[in-house]
């Protein structure tokens, strides 16, 4: 009866962890590819309306109260980065960790890369860039400003106003800019750019007016990305537009959701909004204490354009008077210890939520903060996962011991069970309930078995999200090959490792199942050392199932982060250790090799 639960246990784990393959990779990966298809054919649409002279251009409608709109520069196909940028007057930015510029034309911020980032794992590689502007390829960036309320005439600053910079010098983390527009009917705009030695800009608008008359102004902040980005696509994970609105709570809001809603609004008196990437994130924060309009919205014509932004109450601006307003841009990598103090220090309400810490944030952020304290100490990430499996194995160390004990008992009793079965083959009512009089006789629980299959579960999901979704964990080095603990082990026994020289991975579809790396083989053999500690059912349908889900899981997990795989292959070595020690303890005798042998005889070996 024992085996049987085991086996029913083990099978639903199996199916579930497929399920979980299924759901959070393999259709994530078709739909993404997908993705890339429908977007490499709208790219395709572009260049032929431009060859043809048609304005691809796209415009995100504005709400009844005015809401900002997006300007009518979009992306060029035929223009680099590098040139949509030199095409421009810029101011540039220097700080420790980024680097680029902000363009007057606009007094955009659309030219920001991380200097602490690369694209790969190559110490050359390119940086990473965050924002682009508009005119190049795929333009991202913030823009603030002003709408004037019903009835204004008076010209305001837009999209393609020029400013100009008051003094001199680029935007450092210890000396801001300034920059000035006078409209000629006596208003006056001046904007302040400040940036500290993170990620967070400070915007702040003044407007003066000398003019003779009052002037009424809403002032507005906008985050726009021009075309879908190639997302990671997987269900854990959410990439796309996100903010924390007051009461409305948090916002995650998928591309293809906000095309099909087109706007939502949200009105609210705290809180933030912007667009996420995976690693990086791009967002508004705006003045605390103040009421304002959170709206995303997206337009979808040749290449849709997808958008958050605030619009604040209106500001009358009497003669001779001036009014200021001021909020703050986070542009930069979703660094836990930054993000956590900018939440704390100035005072931004569940800014923690800009990295995905899922619904259970509860046992994903522990196992976060433990593996972070032990990577300060050995520099690691790896040691650090391994110590952290070797502390989990402690706190359920008396369950699990309990477990493995009425294990080895059962493993004890196993001749009379085989007994009773024989004797009452039969009559499976009266066979039952001899089985139950002999657990109760010895004191044994049968389903304590499943116990620690059912302890990694959680754990397992917690460490798969940490090493997932935080920065932290990307680029993050083990020893050896494995160079990044948040992607699969890079070598693959179908070439000996790197001996022979072609990738796997480039057959068409049977590639990705390929790539069976090193660490997913010792977690092969190391669950399999795990489930020959007992001997295989003497049915033969259960006993091919035990000999053949190590070699399935072992697939199965290729395609997981190097990271997770290491644990459990570590975690695997612990529970063999543990098993092996406390069936010596309770006079059971450990017949690993024996019963790898009866692998091998004809029939499944049974107990004597």
């Amino acid at each position: 009866m024992m085996e049987n639960r085991n086996l029913f246990l083990a099978i639903l784990l199996s199916i579930g962890v497929l399920g979980l393959w299924e759901y959070f990779y393999g259709a994530p990966q078709r739909e993404k590819a997908q993705q890339i298809a429908e977007q490499q054919r709208i790219e395709r649409g572009v260049d032929q309306n431009a060859a043809q002279g048609a304005a691809p251009g796209a415009q995100v409608p504005s709400n009844p109260a005015g809401a900002p709109t997006a300007p009518a520069v979009v992306a060029n196909p035929g223009v680099t980065r590098e040139q949509a940028i030199a095409e421009t007057k810029r101011i540039p930015i220097d700080t420790p960790r980024l680097k680029g510029s902000i363009d007057l034309t606009g007094g955009r911020i659309d030219d920001i890369a991380l200097k602490d980032y690369r694209e790969t794992v190559e110490p050359n590689s390119p940086n990473i860039v965050l924002l682009t502007p508009p005119g190049g390829p795929q333009p991202f960036y913030a823009e603030y400003g002003w709408v004037g309320a019903a009835g204004t005439t008076a010209p305001l600053p837009g999209a393609n106003t020029v400013w100009t910079q008051e003094g001199s010098g680029a935007l450092t983390a210890s000396t801001p800019i300034t920059l000035s527009w006078n409209n000629g009917q006596g208003l006056t705009f001046k904007r302040t750019i400040s940036v500290d030695v993170n990620y967070m800009f400070t915007v702040a608008d003044r407007v003066e007016n000398a003019g003779s008359a009052a002037v009424t102004l809403h002032p507005y902040a906008l985050v726009s990305r021009h075309g879908r980005p190639h997302v990671s696509g997987y269900y854990i994970l959410h990439e796309g537009l996100l903010g924390w609105l007051g009461d409305d709570g948090l916002q995650e809001i998928k591309y293809s959701t906000i095309e099909e809603e087109k706007s939502i609004s949200h009105r609210a008196k705290e809180g933030w909004l912007g667009i996420t990437d995976k690693y990086w994130a791009t967002a508004l924060v705006p003045p605390r204490g103040e009421e304002f309009t959170g709206r995303f919205s997206a337009v979808t014509n040749q290449v849709p354009i997808y958008q958050t932004d605030y619009l604040l109450n209106a500001r009358e601006v009497a003669p001779g008077g001036s009014t200021e307003v001021k909020g703050e841009l986070f542009a930069g990598a979703k660094e836990v210890r930054v993000i956590n103090e900018y939440q704390n220090n100035l005072g931004i309400p569940r800014f923690e939520l800009m990295i995905d810490w899922g619904w259970f944030y509860f046992l994903t952020k522990p196992m976060f903060w433990l593996i972070d304290f032990f990577f300060h100490l050995v520099g690691n990430f790896g040691v650090a996962i391994l110590i952290v499996t070797v502390l989990v194995k402690l706190v359920f160390f008396p369950l699990a011991n309990k477990s493995y004990e009425s294990m080895s008992k059962m493993k004890k009793i196993q001749p009379e069970l085989t007994a009773m079965r024989d004797r009452f083959k039969d009559d499976k009512v009266a066979q039952q309930k001899a089985m139950m009089d002999l657990y109760k006789k010895e004191k044994i629980n049968p389903a304590a078995g499943c116990l620690p299959i059912l302890i990694q579960i959680p754990v397992f999901f917690s460490l798969y999200k940490v090493i997932f979704i935080t920065i932290e964990m990307r680029h993050a080095p083990f020893f050896g090959w494995i160079r990044d603990l948040s992607a699969p082990d890079p070598t693959t026994i179908f070439n000996l490792f790197g001996l022979i020289p072609y990738d796997p991975a480039s057959l068409p579809v049977i590639g990705p199942f390929l790539m069976l790396g090193v660490w997913p083989l010792i977690m092969g053999v190391t669950m399999f050392l795990q489930m020959r500690l007992n001997p295989l059912p003497p049915d033969p349908t259960q006993a091919m199932l035990f000999t053949w889900m190590p070699v399935f899981f072992t697939f199965l997990l290729a395609s997981f982060p190097a990271g997770l795989v290491i644990y459990w292959s570590w975690n695997n070595t612990l529970s063999i250790l543990q098993q092996a020690a406390i069936m010596k303890r309770q006079g059971v005798k450990v017949e690993l090799w024996d019963n790898i042998r009866g692998l091998f005889r004809r029939k499944p070996r049974t107990q004597e």
